[in-house]
């Protein structure tokens, strides 16, 4: 095998230009333009209109390749392009070699017959995808018919629909190559495919290792060597000539080291080598995966309460805890893997063991995956489809075909891989979203998503569990957002306007996407706004906010919650606020009924832009008040507390593999903090379970005036150290009485660290936020009750600062506040 890498520099003009710009392939046009000042940045201030005027042009990279007689020679000279968006015109030395309708696929195109010695050209011609999809939109409409939050007729291209809007992202339909492209040679023969299968007995793995060889010449003498290397490094080879096109080799691996989810057990990863050898020994062609041995099935049974949606991980049940995962950027040139693995790192940190990569998107980069079986996160992969219906001609099942092939083949190898998806909320769609009922367009999405896209993976990744959409009760448009059944999107909460205790109401299977938005924080906001924008009402804020009504829904819900903040950053603080109590309402009660609600994941992870959003971490990787409370709510170990009235029933909540026993210690306290009353018990709460440990009654303890004033207070203790903490009102935080809780702070510097520690001493401080005014890091806890009398460590890991700053910098850029300080 002979490559030539393509990568690196090229050239860019508009179409028809007499000028060109010096660009970076991979890249975007967006980026190009960006990065030579010929636009400003579509991010800042109500620049999004930028993105239209861009896409509605078209473009032209090209660049030089040189090409050497040993190239020449070989039977098979193919262009490997492994990301182009979208509409593409590829040229070599001016002759047209490919057209392209697919950013979703990798291009395999046969240039034998036009690259010649020496010189040669590559050019490639990007099409307005705006235009495109207005001609056939006009022509022949689909759903949703005025495209929601994006441009209509984007479900005309395979192209990640958010680029044409979205409720939560701009419309900006970037183009180019976008990602690795060049040119591999060959003869005689070359590694096509392999897939890799196990079964799993008692302390034993069978590895089975099919490859697929592509030959040209039956005659040639050739071996298959394939290598595994286990976690300690110890490798076993095994050889075997190539007498067929597909070889199959077995491993038995004894006593093999299992890969868990985060939170269960280590993520032991084996490397798997194929080599293809001549009879002399030399190497061919190769390939190498990192694989880890597991089994992952989902079960969606008939049960008690209806049918299951459940997630097994070598025989245990796990609950899924995690979010919906959106592209990083609109410009995707500026993706990287640095950033990626910072954010999954912040989701394992939150103790996530779960990411959806939601149907809207693109599939990820290669490396997000190897991340994923690193970190010890399931991947829920959706196939690139969400929120349209689909006009499936010839040339559209071709090229999607092509794409489940292509993506279906890159990611099966990968420990992670839990799910495949067909798409997001089609099925719904077509049930309750008043979309025309075309019997031919509802055919067509039976035909591709319950026929042709499963007979693909029962071909393509067998041991993988498919779902035809989410939500979904089973396919069919039999009742999709039955709660009882399958998986669950549920939006009452935030589009509805119903109260956060609606959650409370409903025992869903499996919640995989619910959400509530808020405003990022005030750097973030200072990012793409100018002061005399500050207002969640201007212009720009409000061109910074996707959601039709989101900003009055905000401030509904902050009427009903809340007293009106004093200013606008306070409102941006109690936002967030609203939206951290908002899904830890949800997934505490869905935790409290493990066994009957499996999993949830919350709607969003992050952010593709500066915008007002569901996500817990911004665009800038900031962590909002959502990502520390679920930092909270995910933990292995829940204390949680359901209050009505005057009541309280105090729940643990134990997603270990052991069993656990504790103390409950609770307390009743005046907003001073005087204890009024206190009690505790003795837990025992088994491996995978929940238990109601005790039901308090205050009736006679609170009278109507004392319930703006008290509150209760429960700790979960183990082996001397508090596990688990929760602080409940009985009251809505707009009618509690807060006292001033005076907090006081010091910062001590130890080694790799600063270390916090915060005191409140005038009453109960609600929702503690601490921040740095001039540089952004991660706190171990933040935005926490603190009872008066109490002490609060808080570490800053000194590797998550933005900047070096010394102890004394830290100390005068550090802010406190409370929900006290923000009327």
């Amino acid at each position: 095998m002979i490559k030539v890498d393509l990568n690196g520099q090229w050239k860019m003009q508009e179409a028809g230009a007499a000028d060109w710009l010096e660009v970076q392939v991979p890249g975007s046009v967006m980026n190009d333009l960006l990065q030579n000042g010929k636009i400003e940045d579509p991010f800042y201030r109500d620049n999004e209109k930028i993105g239209l005027e861009v896409a509605a042009k078209d473009f032209v990279y090209t660049r030089t390749f040189s090409v050497d007689e040993e190239l020449l020679t070989q039977d098979k000279i193919l262009l490997i392009c492994e990301g182009l968006d979208t509409l593409a015109e590829v040229s070599v030395n001016g002759e047209l070699v490919e057209k392209t309708n697919n950013m979703h696929r990798i291009y395999e195109i046969d240039v034998k017959s036009f690259v010649t010695k020496g010189e040669n050209e590559i050019s490639i011609k990007f099409n307005s995808p705006t235009k495109y999809i207005e001609v056939l939109q006009n022509e022949d409409p689909l759903a949703p018919l005025d495209g929601g939050d994006a441009l209509p007729g984007f479900p005309y291209l395979r192209k990640a629909h958010y680029m044409f809007g979205w409720d939560w992202g701009p419309k900006i339909p970037d183009m180019g190559i976008w990602r690795n492209i060049s040119i591999q040679a060959w003869s005689s023969v070359k590694l096509d495919d392999v897939y890799m299968t196990q079964v799993h007995k008692d302390n034993e793995v069978q590895l089975d290792v099919r490859v697929n060889v592509e030959r040209l010449n039956e005659e040639q003498d050739l071996q298959l060597e394939v290598s595994l290397t286990n976690p300690a490094g110890q490798v076993e080879v095994k050889t075997v000539p190539v007498s067929a096109l597909q070889e199959i080799i077995t491993f038995n691996v004894d006593n093999p080291e299992l890969w868990w989810p985060n939170g269960y057990g280590k993520q032991s990863l084996y490397q798997v080598e194929v080599s293809l050898l001549d009879k002399n020994g030399s190497k061919l062609d190769a390939k190498d995966y990192n694989i880890g041995l597991r089994t992952i099935e989902v079960k969606s049974v008939p049960d008690e309460f209806g049918r299951s949606f459940e997630f097994y991980v070598n025989g245990i049940s796990i609950f899924g805890m995690g979010a919906n995962y959106i592209p990083e950027d609109n410009i995707l040139a500026r993706n990287s893997v640095k950033k990626t693995e910072r954010l999954l790192k912040d989701s394992v940190e939150a103790n996530f063991n779960m990411v959806r990569i939601w149907g809207g998107g693109h599939y990820p980069e290669d490396y997000f995956y190897d991340l994923c079986d690193r970190l010890g996160l399931i991947v829920w992969q959706d196939f690139m489809f969400a929120c349209a219906s689909y006009k499936l001609t010839d040339e559209f099942l071709d090229t999607v075909k092509k794409e489940v092939t292509d993506n279906v083949k890159r990611l099966r190898h990968h420990a992670s891989l839990g799910i495949w998806s067909g798409n997001n909320e089609v099925e719904e769609g077509w049930v309750h979203w008043g979309w025309p009922q075309d019997p031919m367009r509802k055919t067509d999405y039976i035909k591709l998503f319950e026929y042709i896209i499963p007979e693909m993976i029962k071909e393509l990744d067998p041991q993988t569990f498919y779902w035809s959409s989410s939500p979904s009760s089973g396919g069919g448009f039999d009742q999709p957002r039955d709660p009882n059944r399958g998986d669950m999107h549920y939006w009452e909460v935030w589009h509805g306007l119903k109260p956060f205790t609606e959650y409370r109401k409903y025992f869903f299977r499996f919640c995989s996407e619910f959400g509530f938005q808020s405003f990022p924080s005030l750097k973030t906001v200072e990012s793409f706004t100018i002061p005399e924008d500050r207002n969640i009402f201007s212009r720009v804020m409000e061109a910074h906010q996707k959601n039709s009504g989101a900003n009055g829904k905000i401030l509904f819900y902050l009427s009903e919650n809340f007293l009106y903040p004093k200013d606008f950053d306070s409102l941006l603080y109690v936002s967030q606020l609203l939206q951290a109590e908002a899904i830890k309402y949800g997934v505490e009660h869905w935790r409290r009924n493990r066994g009957r609600c499996m999993g949830s994941l919350y709607w969003q992870l992050n952010d593709c832009w500066p915008v007002a959003s569901w996500s817990s971490i911004d665009s800038f990787g900031r962590w909002k008040a959502l990502h520390y409370f679920t930092k909270k709510f995910y933990a292995p170990i829940l204390l949680s507390i359901e209050e009505e009235g005057k009541t309280a029933s105090i729940h643990v909540t134990n997603d270990s593999l052991e069993d656990i026993q504790g103390r409950i210690e609770w307390k009743l306290c005046k907003n001073t903090s005087e204890v009024l009353k206190e009690g505790s018990v003795e837990a025992k709460v088994g491996k995978l379970s929940a238990e109601n440990c005790i039901e308090l009654i205050f009736e006679e303890d609170l009278s109507k005036d004392d319930m703006v004033n008290t509150y209760l207070e429960a700790t979960f203790v183990m082996n001397g150290e508090n596990h688990s903490n929760a602080v409940v009102l009985f009251v809505k935080p707009k009618h509690f009485e807060f006292l001033d809780p005076q907090i006081t702070f010091d910062v001590q510097e130890e080694n790799d660290q600063f270390i916090l520690s915060v005191e409140a001493n005038g009453g109960l401080a609600k929702y503690v936020e601490l921040d740095l005014q001039k540089a952004d890091c991660k706190f171990s806890d933040n935005y926490f009750d603190l009872s008066a009398g109490d002490t609060k460590k808080v570490t800053i890991m000194k590797d998550s600062l933005s900047v070096d700053v010394s102890l004394e910098e830290l100390k005068s850029n550090l802010s406190v506040r409370s929900i006290y300080n923000t009327f």
